[in-house]
């Protein structure tokens, strides 16, 4: 009987916790750096021209608060190959679909140490509006993301992350989101 009610507190609390996680949703697509404007750094811009870097675009870093005071992420996707080779004979997309990797670089600029598993908060989505969450592959693109990343203040994490995605899907978007996606900010890349 003990156990019981202890699940359903959890479940109840954890119920509680995603409906006020998801009150106050922000989508960031504004970049905090761009990866252009470090190529081109020696070129100073006109004092009338308006700031081109509206949209992130690959390349470019995202700052992203997480729900506790403290945890903050430059997200930076580095990368995004599409469609990315399975890294062994083992394993593939199903029939009709092909892997997406894309590759963060996370640096924590916060006071507080980033614990995440930083799959569990990356999304994609394609021209039709459907979405696709991250799935566990390896591919030839390079190493994975850790599953478990405790970064302290001033360290990053760098990795790929894949998603299985249907043949025929453009991928248009990146999304990822500190605290496995519950924090309140999202950063958003647009890819094509």
């Amino acid at each position: 009987m003990r156990r019981t009610t202890v699940i359903a507190a959890v479940l109840t609390a954890g119920l509680l916790f995603t409906a006020t996680a998801c009150t106050e949703d922000d989508i960031t697509t504004a970049p905090s750096k761009t990866g252009a404007a470090e190529e081109t750094a020696a070129e100073p811009a006109a004092e009338d021209e308006p700031t081109k870097a509206t949209v992130a675009k690959v390349g470019d870093t995202i700052t992203l608060k997480g729900q506790e005071d403290g945890e903050q992420v430059d997200a930076t996707l580095k990368k995004l190959v599409d469609p990315a080779q399975p890294k062994d004979e083992f394993f593939a997309p199903e029939d009709g679909n092909r892997w997406v990797a894309a590759q963060f670089e996370l640096t924590n600029t916060g006071t507080k140490p980033y614990a995440d598993s930083p799959s569990n908060g990356a999304g994609v989505a394609d021209a039709d509006g459907q979405r696709f969450q991250a799935t566990f592959a390896d591919t030839k693109a390079g190493p994975s993301m850790t599953s478990d990343a405790k970064v302290p203040p001033g360290e990053k994490a760098l990795g790929w992350i894949t998603f299985e995605v249907p043949k025929g899907s453009k991928i248009v978007t990146v999304q990822f989101g500190l605290n496995s996606g519950f924090a309140d900010q999202t950063g958003q890349w647009t890819v094509s």
